[in-house]
Order: C-alpha cells, then structure tokens, then sequence
C-alpha cells in the first residue's frame, strides 16, 4: 500500500482498520488470540479483502474473555503462535495507515507480544476513531462502538470478533468524514493535529498503559517531488508547440495527403470538415487527425487502392487537445496516459492553434510532472480525485525547493485547480445522466473566477465558478438543469478539499450562473448601480475563464463584460469602494502590524494590489487576466510607472511568504492560511516586508490618479 501524504484527504486514504481480541484488558499482560483487518483502498472500503488471523496465545484463555468473543482454547489449539503469525501480518501492514477504535490498547498489546517474541516493533501512522468522534462531537454521550454506531446510523454485526469490529470500525471512520469536513478536517495532518489536542484523553489513555493513538504529522517523513525537472512547470504549452496548423479538408484523397505529408516532412495533417478552405478555422469538435503511423496501418490492411478514398474515413476523432495556455507537464500527461505522439492545442475559443508532438518534448523528463498532471484527468471518482488533488501541495513543496518562483508555482495551482472543476463537471454530468436528469440541455462553460482565474491561487483556496450557457430563461428548465448540475460540482469540490465559497460565488446559486442573454443583462444592471454595497464580488467576473465545455461561450462572455465596461469610471471607481480598504501593515512606529504573532498578507497587501489591477484593467480596457499582465499593461499608459513596477515586485514578495507559510503549517497538520508568522523570518526578509507593504500604502492615491 503506498505512503500517503500529510495532505491527503480523509475521503481518498489508503489505509488499514484493524482490531484484536485478547486474553484480557491489561495492555501489559494481555495476550493477542485474533487479529482482524480490512483494507480502504482510495477512501473506499474492500470488505472482500477482509482477513483474520486466529493466534495460539501461549497461556490460557479466560473464561471471562471467551464468554465475550467465543474463542476459546480449543479454537486456538492449532493456531500458529505469535512469532509465527506477526512477520506475515507485518509485512502486510508496512507503511500503511492503521486505523482502530482505541487503537491505544492495540498498538500496546502489539508491542508487547513483539518484545516477547524478539521481533522488531515500529509504531505506525494511525488515526483513531474514538478520538476523530470527540473531534466531530465533543458532546456525545459515549464513544463505544456502540454508541458511535447508533449516532452514525452504521448497523452493528459480528460484534467482538476481529474482523467484525474492523470492518465495523470501517463504517463508522467514513461515516465520520462529512461531521469532520464540516469542522474544516479534511486531510490526514489535520486530523492527527485535531486528535492531539484531546490532552485529557491522551493523558488517561497513557495512564492506562496504552500506546500513542496518534502522533505529530511534523514528526513524520514526508515524501516530496523535490528535485524535480521544472521546466514543464514554468513553460507554456504555447512555448513549444507548432504553428500554424497543416490540416487537410475531408473530402481529399488519402494519397493527397500521404503526398502532402511527405512533401513538407511532416509527421500528422489535421483533417477538417468536407471542402474546407484552406485558411480555415478549425474547431476541436469538428478536427480529426491522421498520422504517418495510421497511413502505415491503413495501406497495410486495405492496400494501394485506399490511396483514392476520402480522408475523412480515415481520420481519428475526437481530436485530443490542450489548452495553449497550459503548462508543458499537462501535454507530458496527457500524451502518456493516452498513448499519443501527437496532441493539438486550442485557444480560448476552442479553435486548433497549433500541434505539439513526442519529439517537440524529447528533451523534457517531468515524469513527476506527468503523474501529477494525469491523476485529475483520469480520476472517476471522488475518492480518486482527492488523491490526485493532494499531490499538489507535494508538487508545490517540490518547486519551491528548486526556487522556483511562487508566481510561477501559483500558476501550475490555478491551472490544477481549473482541471479539478473541469473534472467535478464531467463527474457532475454522469451523475446527472445516472440519475435520469439527462444531457445538457445546450452547449454551456463552467467557469472558474478570482485568483483561479487571474492563475494566482496558492493553497488556502475555496470555490468562485459560475456557468454560462447557450439558451434558457432564469427559472427555466436548462435553468434548473444547470442549477442541479452546479450544486453537484459544487460539493465534489467541497469534499475534495476544495470548501464552499463563503460569500456564495458558486455557480449553484442564481447570481453566478445564466444564458449569455442573462449573463449580459446582469452585467449591464451591474454598470448601472450607483452604490458600491450593491457591487460585492462583482469585481472577481472579469477575472473569468472557461475550464470545461464550450470555451468559446466563455470566452465571448468575459470579453463582453469588458466592453460594456469600456471606459466606464465611475464602474470602475464603484468597484474599487466595494472591495473595502487595505488593512494597514505598518504601525505608526514602522513595525509590522500583527495579529498573534501573524499578519495576514492576502488583507495587508496582495488584496489591495489585485483590486488595482483590475480596476485599471477595465477602466482602461486592457484585456489581461494575470495581475502582473494587468499592470505591465498599466504602465504602457505613461503614468506612475515606479509605483506600479513596486507593486509587481510586491505582489511576488507576498506570494512568495504566503506559499512558504502555507507549506510550514501542512506540514504542521495546520489549515493553509494566508496570514503569515513574522518570527519566522530573518531580518533580510523581515526588511523586504516593510519595503512590500510600505509599496502598497500609496494604492488609494494610485487608485484616485490612474483611473482619471
């Protein structure tokens, strides 16, 4: 079973629940007649793979302990002894995740028949259900069995025998993840940090001879992808792709092609619709592909007379695509995963923009890469997208370990992020399907805004998605469609780790979903309003960008929402007011203000820097996502270019001591924050700090000369 992360989800763990039965309740002189496990493969239990393991304790058993599990001397007189049955079950155990109820008891009764044995003992990574349940429910009544089950609603069978309890102990921990995700535990760190917290239990339990039930999450080894090949990370698809694209209309003879490709030496043609012209747009829904190897193929299985049929018939569809603006790790993914030597590139309107192929990434290794950009595309399940979404936090760590930038690092998060959404809306439509909702009633883009869509979300991140479709009225039934469908997305993010917006951006609710007749409607009452309380988180729309369906609806929508916008000073100005005032970061005596020891930097700085941004942007019509494009841009105006050139180099200060901050306290089982320790950092970056937010204290100036 392999080692999983500090920042793996609960829902998605690879782990062990195991349990005993014992010639008594002493940990120090109970010996173990039964020993039972069942394996959580992905967050998901195998009842199948149960198994127990009968054990000849060496002395005589109880009375009193066999009236309570039935195992009696009899039943052991042919087990193997301890020594004999412990290598086997060890090996089956290693570098797994144990789970138990009162595993305490377990882990010491373990223990002690290995030092009896001479056997060698490691104490594993463990969770406890008893204590995740006070965790969850600090004022239940009991934490038996018994009483957990009753609460939870899992039904009690094969009480007292190993394998029952475990499998039970099973129900139980899953059935305990919603009651923790809504206390805001959601991986395995944060859990072992929430359990030890329970002092007065930790403390009895110790008095009682009991083992550790559950350890520091900083005390543990945990693996990363440092040392990794950057490049793929901090290169565009863009960057090594060719274009313009060669295609061939469908209509052409097969050996039009095989001439065209040996013509101009190249390795694949598109092939578009019937009669195409040859400056032809090509969508990725209408574009096949047909390669050097398929021409072998199809010459050795139909011979030279296939040299005169239509192309078409031979090309493959649909066509495998990426988006340019991509990273280079997502091509190397995809291409592995599926087998590819070539894979087209789509703009933003989901037109084929260029090609790249296996020799164009020859000179890349990015294996990480590759599997961290593949387990979100290929994840059917909630369980398997949690487990491939919690590599991301090792990807970060890994990357900032070969100093590259957080900028940049926040860039591979936002497109991570945008390929977790997309993901949740091809889940969210099969559940709509399986549960006789049906297709989508017309073409649509789910969305996603803010710092996803700027591509600066670091790792404290929540939802901000909106849909845009085609056709159907508020209240209609596309309308109810996409709500059902949104609602869906919204809490496959939720429990992936991704939690609802607080301030309810989320495309379930009637604000941030809508037709392009809806969506321009509101965009032009929102231009309309006069009072910046009417204009709450409005400002995140223009940082909107399709990840999923109908690019090109996506796309059309922002670009209108800027137009409409155009030169509007007064919208712009209203926005800047309803994004609120920046929290000062400098005490009137020139030191850092903090709040127990921390300053939250997203409120005293990166906020203040982003709303300019954006403001700028639409006053201005600089069409630019990224708040570093945004002001590149900006300065072009000829105006306060120091100021704005300071606030880039702030922006990328900020991120920088976020993101470093963020991996300590995951590592520390702690929730990602965006408030950083200011003991933590040396003089040298304490100084860079103060020049930081000393840059952003002139934003309400900027804000009053730029955007007149």
């Amino acid at each position: 079973m392999a080692t999983v992360g500090n920042a793996t989800p609960l829902i998605s763990l690879d782990a062990f629940v195991i349990d005993t039965e014992t010639t008594g309740l002493e940990p120090a002189k109970a010996r173990i007649v039964e020993i039972g496990a069942v394996p959580l493969k992905g967050g998901k239990l195998v009842e199948s793979a149960g198994f127990r393991q009968l054990v000849d304790p060496g002395i005589p058993i109880p009375e009193a302990a066999a009236r309570i599990h039935k195992i009696d001397d009899a039943m052991v007189a042919n087990a193997p002894a301890f020594v004999a049955a412990w290598p086997q079950m060890a090996a089956a155990l290693s570098d797994a995740i144990l789970i138990g109820h009162t595993l305490g008891f377990d882990l010491a009764v373990f223990k002690r028949e290995c030092e009896r044995a001479g056997l060698p003992w490691t104490a594993p990574r463990t969770l406890d259900t008893r204590l995740l349940a006070q965790v969850a429910e600090p004022n239940l009544g009991g934490y038996t069995l018994e009483h957990l089950a009753s609460w939870l609603g899992v039904t009690v069978e094969a009480r007292h025998s190993a394998l029952g309890d475990a499998i039970l102990t099973a129900k139980i921990f899953l059935a305990l993840l919603p009651k923790l995700r809504a206390g805001n535990i959601r991986t395995l760190a944060e859990a072992e940090k929430a359990c030890l917290a329970l002092t007065g239990v930790l403390d009895e339990q110790h008095r009682a001879g009991w083992e550790e039930a559950v350890a520091a999450p900083h005390t543990r080894a945990e693996r990363s992808l440092a040392r990794i090949d950057t490049y793929p990370y901090r290169h565009r698809i863009a960057d090594v792709m060719s274009a313009p694209v060669k295609f061939i209309a469908g209509d052409r003879s097969l050996g039009d092609a095989l001439n065209r490709m040996a013509r101009e030496k190249i390795s694949s043609l598109l092939v578009g619709p019937v009669g195409a012209a040859a400056d032809a747009r090509l969508s990725v829904r209408d574009a096949g592909i047909i390669t050097e190897r398929d021409m072998l193929r199809v010459l050795s299985e139909r011979g030279p007379a296939a040299l005169a049929v239509a192309v078409a018939e031979f090309a493959s569809k649909p066509l495998v695509s990426l988006p340019s603006a991509a990273f280079v790790y997502r091509a190397l993914g995809r291409m592995s995963r599926r087998g590819l030597r070539h894979l087209a590139v789509e703009d933003e309107n989901g037109e084929v923009c260029g090609m790249v192929t296996s020799r164009d990434l020859l000179r890349l290794r990015g294996q990480d890469a590759a599997i961290l950009g593949d387990g979100l595309d290929q994840a059917d399940d909630v369980q398997a997208l949690g487990a491939a979404w919690a590599r991301l936090p090792q990807a970060a760590s890994g990357l900032a370990a070969e100093d590259v930038s957080a900028r940049d690092i926040a860039a591979v998060i936002s497109r991570e992020l945008g390929a977790l959404t997309r993901r949740a809306g091809v889940l969210a439509e099969r559940r709509m399907l399986a549960e006789g909702q049906g297709a989508p009633p017309c073409s649509y883009a789910l969305c996603v805004l803010g710092s996803a869509g700027r591509g600066e979300s670091l790792l404290a991140m929540d939802q901000d998605n909106a849909v845009v479709f085609a056709d159907g009225a508020p209240g209609s039934a596309a309308d109810q469609w996409f709500m059902q469908y949104a609602s869906i997305v919204a809490d496959i993010l939720h429990e992936v780790g991704v939690p609802y917006c607080s301030g309810g951006v989320m495309a379930k609710n009637e604000a941030w979903r809508g037709s392009m007749a809806t969506w321009r409607a509101r965009v032009a009452d929102w231009i309309a309003r006069s009072n910046p309380a009417d204009l709450l988180s409005v400002d995140i729309f223009f940082d909107l960008v399709g990840v999923h369906g109908d690019a090109a609806l996506a796309s059309e929508l922002w670009r209108s929402g800027f137009e409409a916008a155009q030169g509007n000073a007064g919208f712009a100005k209203l926005l800047a007011e309803a994004s609120g005032a920046v929290a000062p970061g400098i005490t009137m005596l020139g030191g850092i203000r903090t709040e127990n020891g921390r300053i939250d930097l997203k409120r005293a700085g990166l906020f203040g820097i982003v709303t300019l941004a954006r403001v700028l942007a639409i006053r201005h019509h600089l069409l630019e996502r990224s708040t570093p494009a945004r002001l590149a841009a900006a300065k072009m105006l000829g105006r306060s270019e120091d100021d704005l050139t300071a606030l880039m180099g702030a922006q990328a200060d900020f991120l920088d001591l976020i993101l470093s901050q963020q991996l300590a306290d995951m590592a520390n089982g702690l929730p990602p924050s965006n408030k950083v320790e200011v003991k933590r950092l040396s003089r040298e970056r304490r100084a860079r700090l103060r020049v930081s937010l000393g840059a952003v204290s002139v934003l309400e100036t900027l804000t009053r000369d730029l955007l007149f």
